[in-house]
């Protein structure tokens, strides 16, 4: 990158890396694997990783059989085989944006159309409205795709809301995608861990698209599931396994050591995580015209920043600024929407780093705003009251 070949520290603040250790039991199941040949795992996953995930699930009162989980190479597969199984050519699928740009991705892969659901940060990107989902429903309409706790937001449904939609799914006999791999990233108690899985009524309606990446912090493992009771859909993603093989055989048993980890990691992962997004929230809220509310869950915070156009205040930041040697990188806010002109003030900010990074990260930003607006923006500083 020129800004950091020009001598710039670049504080990261636009990709999801949580830099939180993965748990050594990972990396000691891959040093026991002792066979000679290191050959293809089962294609719908291991027994052993399936009845890892399943063990998992049921300490959240959630019984599930070997049939209903596919082991994936990471999410980003299970959401794409998901799209691939259930959409046709034009048929629709309603998200709230903004959402986790790759949707759009695995959508148009499949042929398939997004209807969004408008949000905004007035009202702290909430869309758990019965009126408003329904509206959008069409003769060509699939299925509808949230993430709770959500990406980029931070928004988390609570029980009536999660219910409420449930029943929409189950009324208008649509799938219900459920990206839940931010569910132990919930701040508030009393959302406790979420799952639409517990909701049996709509067991031929759900699919639960999970992950090991940001659970424990091991993204780079590349494992994720699809949870499904869906005989149907079971069948169809069991062939798109086939034809892919297997995901990794080592990943996989490194993962399924991963779910024997004390849930004491959770609670210190989330309090650590909860620290952080307290000192990005508290110093937003210091910006004069930023518009930001405290988000619930997963790491992640959207704002509106008082810049014209965030993602021409990014590139500045890089070519044209810096705090005695410092820079800052976001992830601007238009690609997480698919309305055209929305999001572009808006930024998404992964408060990823450790504490006393990311007190100088939103340091930098803090000031980077100020010069932005004198210099490019030519707006007159207030005088001091």
């Amino acid at each position: 990158m020129a800004a950091e070949k020009e001598g710039k520290k670049i504080y990261h603040l636009n990709i999801g890396q949580p830099d939180i250790a993965t748990p050594p039991a990972y990396y000691e199941a891959i040093r026991r694997f002792d066979r000679k040949t290191l050959a293809y795992a089962e294609s719908p996953g291991t027994p052993q990783l399936i009845d890892a995930v399943r063990g998992y699930y049921k300490r959240l009162d959630v019984e599930l059989e070997p049939s209903d989980v596919l082991i994936t190479t990471g999410g980003s597969e299970a959401l794409l085989l998901t799209c691939l199984s259930i959409l046709d050519p034009y048929t629709e699928v309603i998200i709230p944006e903004p959402y986790y740009p790759n949707y759009t991705t695995f959508v148009h892969a499949a042929g398939g159309v997004i209807r969004a659901l408008p949000t905004n940060p007035w009202e702290g990107y909430r869309y758990a409205d019965r009126e408003r989902i329904e509206s959008l429903i069409t003769k060509n309409t699939r299925a509808i795709l949230i993430t709770n706790p959500g990406n980029p937001t931070g928004v988390v449904l609570n029980q009536e809301e999660m219910r409420m939609i449930a029943d929409i799914a189950k009324e208008h006999d649509l799938f219900l995608i459920c990206d839940e791999v931010y569910r132990e990233f919930c701040y508030d108690e009393k959302f406790g861990v979420p799952t639409m899985a517990r909701f049996r009524d709509i067991d031929e309606n759900l699919v639960i698209v999970d992950s090991v990446s940001k659970r424990f912090s091991a993204c780079g493992a590349r494992v994720g599931c699809v949870v499904t009771r869906n005989k149907e859909l079971q069948a169809a993603l069991l062939k798109f396994c086939q034809s892919r093989l297997s995901v990794a055989t080592i990943d996989q048993i490194g993962a399924a050591a991963l779910y024997s980890v004390d849930p004491g990691f959770f609670l210190e992962s989330k309090a650590e995580y909860r620290r952080r997004r307290d000192t990005v929230i508290s110093r937003l809220r210091k910006i004069p015209g930023v518009v930001v509310e405290e988000p619930m869950g997963a790491f992640y915070v959207m704002a509106s920043l008082p810049v014209d156009d965030s993602d021409k205040f990014q590139r500045w930041l890089l070519e044209s600024f810096s705090d005695n040697g410092d820079t800052v990188m976001f992830a601007p806010g238009a690609p997480f929407y698919e309305t055209p002109g929305k999001g572009i003030n808006e930024v998404r900010i992964a408060y990823v780093l450790k504490q006393e990074d990311l007190e100088r990260a939103m340091d930098v930003l803090a000031a980077g705003i100020a010069q932005y607006q004198r210099k490019v923006m030519k707006v007159k500083a207030h005088p001091a009251v």
